[in-house]
Order: structure tokens, then C-alpha cells, then sequence
């Protein structure tokens, strides 16, 4: 049974009445918004190492553009070309309603999905916490099933984080192909019909794939929008020799985290996480989601 959420996050967080601003604060990435420009701004210059991943941003959502409605960011959303396509979605049907935001304690978000009714994927750097260079306790991180509006299906507290060896947000141009964490929920949210099997070979992952991608994005943080007509563009490895995948999707700040997919006869299929937003046009880079561990390399 949906429940109320606002209630929810205001008062079961912290128990302090006025958390629901609180809670809609920015990732804790190497990315800060400033109203003075308008835009986004890099913490730290770009090293040689990281020329590779240079007209890529990290997907994140700041406190101002989150209260945004529609446009308001519009000329502010990398990731989103001049034309958007993305449209909200259906959160009590598949494949949106195992969907779900990941937020935390502390008031940063992003988008997981279920691919079991107790493991949910979602971005790395969505953890990570710049101030004390670490990521975040899996205790204070929440999952918000088919989270819309006010209301979500079902809730869960994470217990644990696994997140790739050697993944590291200090050097995002080696170690980007890592960007992908499994949490571990307390309780399961969903049945197993109703979540991701994942499924997918390296053959799936090729250019010209039709995909989809939605998520909670940075102009419209508290439905699921959605690109439903793109494609795979192409394959790239970071500088550690990881395999991504590029693809035309419109997704910005806010749909870290987010599965893209794909539709088969065998039903929906998830192909990957989505990690990066181009800086330039729609599109960006997503660390593929595989059946065999050793073919994720």
C-alpha cells in the first residue's frame, strides 16, 4: 500500500519537523552548483589523466535545481540535448515500478533499481562523501520503491554496500567502468516477477541496441522521466581498461544510478547502470550490468 512519504521525510530520518528541504540536497560529488553563473562548476581542474573523461559529468542533482519545475534548468541539464524527449512514466507498471530512488540521511539521491527483491543497483559515486573522503554507512542509505510524488510502494533500510574493488571517485578517468554498487536491503520490497533478472552478455551490448533510460532526474527529482527511444552509440574503456558503453539517452543530474534497457521477447532486460551525462548534447556513458562477473572487466 502506497504511504506518505513527505511525513516520511521529515520526521523518520532525524525526527527534526523540516528535513523534506534538507532532503533534497546535492549528491556529494565533485560538482557544486553556483547561483551566481548558473551552472555547474568543477571542484578541482582536470589533470592530463583525466582528459579522458572531459565533456562527461558525474550525475548529480543540487538543492536549487531540484525545487525547479520543467524548464526552469533547462539550459542547464548536460545530458539533454536541444530537443527533450523524456516524458513521466507509469510507476505502478513495469518496468518503472522497479525503479526506485536511493536516498540518504544526509539528503543526497539518486536512482537504483531492483535485481532481486533485496538487491538494488545503483551508482558508486552516488556514496561517496566528499568532506570525509569516504562513502557513506550503509545504514543511513534508504530505498524508496516506485517513489512518485508523495507516495512509494514499499521501503527499506540498506544493511550493506558492495561496491567494485579499486573503484575510486579521486580518479574517475582510470576507475569509471567500476562505477556500479549493490545494496543489500534489510527486508525485500518486491516479488521476484517484479524486479531485473540480470541476464546480459556481451553480445547484448552492442551499438544500435534500442534502449531506454529513466530516473529521477535533476528538473523533475520526485517522478520518473524518461528517454524511451534511444540507442546504444558505442563502446569505450576508462584509462583502467574497464568497458563502458555511450549511448544518445537524455538523462541528467539525478539519473545516476538509473538502469538502462532494453526490451526483448523475453521481457525487459537491463544492459547497464548510467554513470555520465555528456556535456555537449543528449547521451552519455553507462558501466554495463552483466551476467558474468569475469565478462564485466
Amino acid at each position: 500500500m502506497a504511504r506518505k512519504t513527505r511525513l516520511f521525510l521529515s520526521a523518520f530520518f532525524t525526527g527534526r519537523p523540516n528535513l523534506s528541504a534538507a532532503c533534497q540536497l546535492a549528491e556529494n560529488r565533485p560538482l557544486r552548483f553556483s547561483a551566481s553563473s548558473g551552472a555547474f562548476l568543477l571542484r578541482r581542474t582536470f589533470s592530463a589523466a583525466r582528459a579522458a573523461v572531459a565533456g562527461m559529468f558525474l550525475l548529480g542533482s543540487s538543492l536549487s535545481a531540484a525545487h525547479a519545475e520543467g524548464p526552469a534548468y533547462r539550459t542547464h541539464l548536460p545530458g539533454v540535448g536541444p530537443e527533450d524527449p523524456r516524458q513521466r512514466v507509469d510507476t505502478t507498471q513495469m518496468p518503472w515500478s522497479a525503479i526506485g530512488r536511493v536516498q540518504t540521511e544526509l539528503g543526497s539521491r539518486c536512482t537504483g533499481f531492483l535485481i532481486s527483491p533485496v538487491l538494488v543497483e545503483t551508482a558508486a559515486h552516488c556514496l561517496w562523501l566528499s568532506p570525509t573522503a569516504r562513502f557513506i554507512r550503509p545504514t543511513s542509505v534508504h530505498f524508496l520503491r516506485a517513489y512518485s510524488g508523495d507516495h512509494y510502494i514499499a521501503h527499506a533500510r540498506v544493511v550493506r554496500v558492495m561496491i567494485p574493488p579499486g573503484y575510486t571517485t579521486a580518479e574517475e578517468a582510470r576507475t569509471a567502468g567500476l562505477d556500479h554498487a549493490t545494496l543489500v536491503l534489510d527486508h525485500p520490497v518486491a516479488k521476484p516477477d517484479d524486479v531485473f533478472h540480470v541476464t546480459a552478455g556481451p553480445a547484448d551490448i552492442a551499438p544500435g541496441t534500442p534502449i531506454m533510460l529513466g530516473g529521477y532526474e535533476q528538473n523533475q527529482p520526485d517522478i520518473i522521466t524518461a528517454d524511451l527511444a534511444c540507442h546504444i552509440t558505442g563502446l569505450s574503456q576508462d584509462l583502467g581498461g574497464h568497458t563502458l558503453f555511450t549511448h544518445d539517452c537524455a538523462g541528467t543530474h539525478g539519473s545516476s544510478g538509473a538502469p538502462v534497457l532494453t526490451q526483448t521477447q523475453g521481457g525487459w532486460q537491463v544492459l547497464g547502470v548510467q554513470v555520465q551525462a555528456s556535456t555537449q548534447q543528449a547521451g552519455g556513458r553507462a558501466v554495463p550490468l552483466l551476467n558474468s562477473p569475469s565478462a564485466q572487466q
